[in-house]
């Protein structure tokens, strides 16, 4: 289930971190019964990329990105987190949070050099 919210943008200079949540994109996910949820990210003109799972308490995180973002789950809320650090110009995209069909709004992330 997608919740409408106004387009979000984060910006953040090069080697800044930066959290995201399926939730602040409005995507309720759930990892119960051992479902997983994924972050994905696309720059304009180029097709979407994958960045990073959650599956029973299992993570994989892409090539590209791996040793600076790291996926987690906050059962406080609950949902899923991409937590980026170190980032990097060629970061800057628009994240997508999906678990099945289902995806949320993109959120911007802008990074400067």
């Amino acid at each position: 289930q997608v919740q409408l919210r106004e387009p979000e943008e984060k910006r953040v200079q090069a080697g800044g971190s930066l959290t995201l949540s399926c939730a602040e994109s409005g995507l309720g996910v759930s990892t119960s019964g051992g479902a997983a949820v994924a972050w994905f990210r696309q720059v304009q003109g180029k097709e979407r990329e994958f960045v990073a799972q959650l599956k029973r308490g299992s993570t994989y995180v892409a090539g590209a990105v791996r040793g600076r973002f790291t996926i987690s789950e906050d059962k406080s809320k609950p949902t899923v987190l991409l937590q980026m650090n170190d980032l990097k110009p060629e970061d800057t995209a628009v994240y997508y949070c999906n678990q099945d069909f289902s995806w949320g709004q993109g959120i911007q992330v802008t990074v400067s050099a």
